[in-house]
């Protein structure tokens, strides 16, 4: 008999483990938060530090061989005074080479043309002109520029200045729709952010002669931040 009541007593105790180990009953779905969501803007500005110019060389010649080798030499010539004159070498790369030939209608091929990219990226801006300049000289008569742009290599703390006005922009406008609406402004519920935007460069491109200045104007960059807040309109006080 006491066998029995110790094992009734064990399933009691072991059944009201299990009962405390169940999930507790699912709560009420929490009260949808009334809200208000802008998206802000700001912007900032500053001067380029760093120059990419995008380079290449044009040949023709009755073969391939030939319309490449002239590219290469020409292209190498362009790349040594790009050296010669302080950039980094790792700060050159090749950006494209084609091959291409040419017709006289429909006939039987004349002659090849090649086509071989140079990109440079000058961090000496004062001297950006006459390194375009010497680059373009030692290619000669093949020598192409395909465009040119500016930038800010390191952009953080404008960044940094273009979010907070964002920020302040899109709780200038959360206030007064709150305030129109009779509502005090509560808690930030979420924020997202935009990919910042860079103001265009004007990029051209031209045929020079070898003896042809290059001139610079870098400018001022615009770089603007975007960010969407969805603030938590709070009750009013009576």
């Amino acid at each position: 008999m006491k066998q029995t009541i110790l094992r009734t007593a064990s399933a009691g105790l072991a059944m009201i483990a299990m009962i405390g180990g169940l999930p507790a009953a699912a709560s009420a779905e929490p009260a949808s938060v009334e809200s208000v969501v802008v998206t802000g803007s700001g912007a900032a500005f500053g001067t380029p530090d760093t120059l990419e110019a995008s380079f290449a060389v044009e040949t023709n010649a009755k073969t391939v061989g030939d319309a490449l080798n002239r590219a290469n030499t020409a292209t190498t010539k362009m790349r040594d005074a790009l050296v010669r004159g302080g950039v980094a070498k790792a700060d050159l790369q090749t950006s494209n080479v084609t091959v291409s030939s040419t017709r006289k209608e429909d006939g039987p091929i004349t002659g090849y043309v090649v086509n071989q990219g140079l990109t440079a990226k000058i961090r000496n801006l004062p001297k950006g002109g006459a390194l375009m300049s010497a680059a373009i000289a030692a290619g000669g008569d093949a020598s192409r520029l395909n465009g040119v742009s500016f930038a800010i290599e390191d952009d953080a703390a404008l960044l940094v200045d273009a979010r907070k006005k964002a920020f302040a922009d899109a709780r200038k406008k959360a206030e007064l729709f709150a305030r129109e609406a009779g509502r005090p402004l509560g808690r930030v519920i979420k924020v997202s952010e935009a990919a910042p935007g860079y103001s265009p460069q004007t990029a051209y491109k031209h045929d020079f002669a070898a003896d042809a200045p290059v001139p610079m104007e870098p400018g001022v960059q615009r770089l603007t931040a975007t960010v969407t807040v969805e603030w938590a309109l709070d009750t009013p006080k009576p």
